[in-house]
């Protein structure tokens, strides 16, 4: 991980699941997301390392509460088989961050689906501007999918190409999402 801080393990308090000699990383950075309700989220370093993977446990241990989207983060890091990962956090500043009130778009109205569970392809979605277009297939209308739907079956994010089920309705600009799923087959999904 070029760009960052090493940080002696020696003498510091590390959780234990530490590796022996393994290197530890300060990292600063912005959380990119967090999900409560799958207990972890992902900060992107200042220095444009690979993000760093932040669970919940870790956070409640060293004494902080979950972050709100584009808060600030100091923690200690460990590079994973699977990339990096929090072990200790040191800060988490809440003044950057992007509050509920301020991400729930004014226009955002919610419809009555009018139609079946629908295959769809992911055209594009923009989870910092929260919403995005889902299509049926070529020559139907795009489908207005809001963050506030996803939310709602506790889907982080959608990339372009993913396939989703879509029930929709007809809201006041053409076809929006009144729900989505990633998939059929793994029963009712989880709704707040």
């Amino acid at each position: 991980m070029s760009g960052s801080d090493s940080v002696s393990a020696a003498g510091s308090e590390q959780p234990d699941s530490f590796e022996a000699g393994a290197k530890v990383y300060r990292v600063t950075g912005f959380v990119k997301w967090f999900d409560v309700a799958r207990g972890y989220g992902f900060i992107i370093p200042d220095n444009g390392a690979q993000d760093v993977l932040l669970h919940l446990s870790c956070l409640k241990r060293d004494g902080f509460d979950a972050p709100l989207e584009g808060a600030r983060v100091t923690c200690d890091a460990v590079e994973r088989q699977k990339g990096m990962q929090c072990l200790r956090v040191i800060d988490v500043d809440m003044s950057t961050a992007i509050h509920p009130v301020e991400r729930v778009s004014r226009t955002h109205v919610q419809v009555v689906p009018n139609s079946s569970w629908t295959r769809c392809r992911v055209k594009w979605f923009n989870r910092a501007r929260g919403f995005g277009f889902v299509s049926e297939g070529e020559g139907a209308p795009d489908i207005f999918v809001h963050m506030e739907i996803l939310r709602k079956t506790a889907i982080a994010e959608l990339s372009p190409d993913d396939w989703v089920y879509v029930r929709f309705g007809d809201g006041p600009k053409g076809k929006m999402a009144a729900e989505v799923r990633l998939s059929l087959d793994s029963g009712p999904q989880h709704t707040n």
